[in-house]
């Protein structure tokens, strides 16, 4: 019997694998055409547990791009979870569907134990404050096609970095090439968790440094990380309140960033990064955001193995 391999953390994959994926997702940029059908027949499940617009609709935009299609459902209440069926059940019925599953759960581990149950793959599409590995994917294709490396940079993540899934996967990630540097920023309250600091940062020996001030930071960065200040993360409105708008990136901020350093931000924003900064040419965000679809559409090939057309 045919192995089925997962994506669930972005460690899934060996630096090998991930620089051939983003080969391949380049390749997708450049001739979008030629894979246009190159999934005729299969079927993406995207099954959203909580609210998602970029994640959820860049895997179906990806799916439909290379001539598959797509079934799912957009949040909990939707589907059979309100009446209580579990995971492990709802993958084994989807896999009666679906060639592949891309799985969003507000609880960490949620994709883990699908995948132990599914005989199709599955992709981490966000567990709670844990995993976003395609994200990762997704920033990491960004940054090779901004500074032409993933080596060689000091990158600087701003805002939420206690419960920002997507900082914690690209710090796993980033840890595995040469000589990167991280500068944390952030209010006390939302430092990166310890297991991050302790077993990832320092275990590696990685050069890092905790600030509180975004102004100090900037000039040194290659690659600034935005992120939100996460509401549904917290326990009480009153602290969320009180941290919500402890960084907002402006235009005068920007004049210390170094003419080459580009801004990065997840989605969705608030308003940590001031519509003035859209124009500036270091603006990557939105750009971020299309690389997205490049690099699920190469993931649903690799985990699928469909072979890339000549």
């Amino acid at each position: 019997m045919k192995s089925i391999r997962h994506l669930l953390n972005p460690l899934d994959l060996s630096v090998e694998e991930i620089d051939t994926l983003l080969d391949l997702a380049s390749d997708i940029e450049h001739n979008l055409p030629k894979y246009a059908h190159v999934c005729d027949g299969k079927k993406l499940a995207t099954c959203f547990y909580e609210p998602s617009t970029r994640t959820r609709l860049s895997f179906e935009s990806a799916m439909l791009n290379l001539g598959g299609s797509v079934l799912g459902f957009s949040s909990a209440d939707s589907s059979s979870a309100a009446k209580g069926e579990s995971v492990a059940d709802t993958i084994r019925v989807i896999s009666c569907y679906a060639d592949i599953c891309a799985m969003r759960h507000p609880k960490e581990g949620a994709p883990r134990v699908a995948a132990e149950f599914s005989s199709i793959p599955v992709i981490n599409a966000g567990d709670g404050g844990h995993q976003h590995p395609t994200q990762t994917l997704t920033d990491l294709l960004t940054i090779r096609s901004l500074k032409g490396r993933l080596d060689n940079l000091t990158i600087g993540f701003c805002g939420d970095l206690k419960f920002g899934r997507t900082v914690h996967s690209l710090i796993h990630a980033m840890v595995r090439y040469p000589n990167v540097r991280f500068v944390l920023i952030s209010p006390p309250e939302l430092r990166i968790p310890e297991y991050l600091r302790d077993d990832v940062l320092l275990a590696n020996h990685i050069e890092f440094k905790e600030v509180g001030n975004l102004d100090e930071a900037l000039p040194e960065l290659d690659i600034l990380y935005m992120t939100r200040v996460q509401r549904e993360r917290f326990f009480n409105e009153e602290d969320y309140i009180r941290l919500k708008d402890c960084y907002i990136l402006d235009r005068k901020k920007m004049k210390m960033a170094k003419p080459d350093m580009f801004i990065l931000h997840p989605l969705p924003r608030v308003n940590e990064i001031s519509v003035e900064v859209d124009n500036d040419p270091r603006a990557a965000y939105f750009k971020q955001a299309q690389y997205g679809v490049y690099v699920r559409m190469a993931l649903i090939m690799t985990l699928l193995e469909v072979e890339k057309p000549c």
